[in-house]
Formats: structure tokens, C-alpha cells, sequence
């Protein structure tokens, strides 16, 4: 499969985390989160906006979390228009981003960047509730593979 998201190519961190079966990489939780990415798990003031084919809209922190409960390494952010954070992954000195494709053509700036942590962003109620659901439809959708 050829992967769009930025960091694709250098994303082949082992797993630290066996929790999810036949996820090995980066990669492949790429491809399993296709199938869990929803409008559930867009955030809220993203919705209105989601679709299947903009998947990863809205999806940046929770699943830059979830990377970092299998992949290790730390959760960075891109300060947006508005205010908010674009989250993604620094994990042994590698970057990517799982959601980039959210943005199309434009060009992120990777370089000046902020760390994030969970305890902060988990502060806002639906933002962890969105967490744990992604992690359990991830988890069903281990079993449907199996």
C-alpha cells in the first residue's frame, strides 16, 4: 500500500505495546484505524465537516495518543488558527503524523512544535471519551481480523 500521511516512509517503529494483535508498525495501525476512524470519533466542532473521504479529520490527538500507547516516544503539537493543536508522533527521533492527510497540499510545519500530554488534552470530557472509544473499536476490529 502506498501511505500519504507524512512520516509514512520512516513509520516502521516496532510495537512496545502487544496489546493490539498484527499491529507491528506505524503502518499498520494506519491501515486498521481505516476502519474505526468515524464521525464518532472526529472532534466535535469537526464533524459537520467529516466524511469518508477526509477520514482522518479531526482524529489528530486521540489517535496520536493511541500511537504512543503502542509506539512509545511523545505526542508533539502544531499550534493552528484559532488556538487549537494538530497532534502527532516523535517516536526514536521519527516523525509522522497518521491524520495529516486531514490538511490535502497544505504544508505543516513540523519543526516548531510544542510537546502535549494526555493529562491536558483528557481534561475536556468528550476528548477522552473519544480516546477510549477509538481504543475499543480498535480492539473489536482486532478480534474481526483474527
Amino acid at each position: 500500500m502506498l501511505y500519504k500521511f507524512y512520516g509514512s516512509e520512516q513509520a516502521v517503529q516496532p510495537a512496545i505495546n502487544k496489546e493490539y494483535k498484527g499491529i507491528e508498525t506505524p503502518q499498520d495501525l494506519y491501515d486498521a484505524l481505516l476502519n474505526v476512524w468515524c464521525e464518532y470519533t472526529c472532534a466535535p466542532r469537526l464533524r459537520g465537516e467529516w466524511s469518508e473521504e477526509n477520514i482522518t479529520l479531526g482524529q489528530c490527538s486521540i489517535t496520536a495518543f493511541l500511537v504512543q500507547d503502542i509506539f512509545g516516544g511523545e505526542v508533539y503539537g502544531i499550534l493552528r488558527p484559532g488556538g487549537n493543536y494538530h497532534c502527532f508522533n516523535i517516536v526514536d527521533g521519527v516523525k509522522f503524523d497518521l491524520t495529516s492527510e486531514q490538511f490535502g497540499d497544505e504544508v505543516l510545519d513540523y519543526d516548531n512544535v510544542t510537546e502535549q500530554f494526555r493529562e491536558e488534552h483528557f481534561k475536556k470530557l468528550e476528548k477522552k471519551q473519544r480516546y477510549e472509544y477509538l481504543c475499543r473499536e480498535l480492539k473489536k476490529e482486532q478480534l474481526n481480523m483474527e
